[in-house]
């Protein structure tokens, strides 16, 4: 007689199981923003990694409070987003910025809404607007300190600058092999646009990420720099391809407007939403009071994922349509 030990589980549907689990996928995404944190401590130093450290570690001592548990990495979302958080900030802030963008990431924009599946918004991105909102001095003006490579001795506060999308000058004084390789003032994740493609192809290959999102949101950004971008470079051409390569626009296209909880499900839902990010992106960039507008843009168009996802959903096969 054979004995079956396998029982019987019953559940709702879907009924397709996936070997990969939250937490590899989480380890995924972290091995592919190394290739940025390793860029971002040889150009900006210890200062780099300290912001890193405490944007991770407060994320994951927030969730871990709030959850009651003892395992302070847990899934690895914390640790995602707190380092999500970090790249999307000055080399040199306040350490309390960074505590406080982090546990507001955590817990207004995870914990509040359920925790992770059931969010809205991009949390990382919450935390920052909550900061850019609430602390605007540290986020913007010249508070931007230039790279000095691999420093691990001097105080890379002591001399600051503006963005290049801030001043004209600024853009000028580099050219656009400098803004590829990350060469200039910025937040830690947004100098290097190479890094980032490197972990973006790392994410596609493992199936982590749909390529919609990313190509039309950099595609209508690099759109738009072409038409109206006003000829920084003195070449239409070179001036979309800047608009590419400075401020967040390749960090937020590749690893938060690709978030699967927060974005739509569709294939055309996915074509508008990045279309839609890019174009509030160059809307705010163009014409509103702030240089940078990635932020925003995947805030807003996380709001209205829903509603894309409602207008975009299939019609089931057999179900008549409401005219008919």
């Amino acid at each position: 007689m054979i004995k079956v030990n396998k029982k019987l589980v019953v559940s709702s549907s879907p009924h397709i199981r996936s070997i990969e689990s939250i937490q590899s996928i989480m380890g995924d995404v972290l091995i592919a923003l190394l290739p940025a944190v390793i860029m971002a401590v040889f150009l900006f130093g210890y200062r780099a990694l300290l912001t890193i450290i405490i944007a991770m570690g407060s994320a994951m001592l927030a969730e871990a409070i709030w959850l009651k548990k003892k395992d302070i990495f847990s899934d690895g979302s914390a640790a995602v987003t707190g380092l999500l958080l970090a790249l999307t900030l000055p080399p040199a802030p306040p350490w309390w910025l960074v505590v406080v963008g982090s546990v507001a990431a955590i817990i207004i924009g995870k914990q509040v809404f359920g925790g992770i599946g059931y969010n809205i918004f991009n949390p990382a991105l919450v935390g920052r607007a909550i900061i850019v909102v609430s602390w605007g001095s540290h986020m913007a003006g010249n508070i931007w300190s230039p790279p000095q490579l691999f420093n691990f001795s001097a105080d890379v506060s002591a001399v600051t600058t503006a963005t290049v999308l801030a001043l004209p000058q600024e853009a000028l004084a580099h050219s656009l092999g400098q803004l590829f390789i990350g060469n200039m003032a910025g937040c830690l994740g947004e100098t290097s646009a190479l890094a980032l493609l490197l972990g973006g192809l790392w994410l596609y290959f493992k199936g982590h990420i749909d390529i919609r999102i990313p190509v039309c949101y950099l595609g209508m950004v690099f759109t738009l720099g072409v038409l109206f971008g006003g000829g920084t470079y003195h070449s239409p051409l070179f001036t979309g391809l800047f608009h590419l390569f400075s401020g967040g626009v390749m960090l937020g296209a590749i690893y938060m407007a690709t978030d699967m909880v927060t974005t739509p499900v569709t294939p055309r839902g996915k074509v508008i939403f990045g279309i839609g990010c890019g174009l509030i992106t160059m809307m705010i960039r163009f014409w509103g009071s702030l240089p940078e507008g990635v932020t925003f843009a995947i805030l807003i168009m996380n709001a209205v994922t829903p509603i894309i996802d409602n207008y975009t959903t299939p019609q089931p096969f057999g179900r008549m349509s409401n005219s008919a």
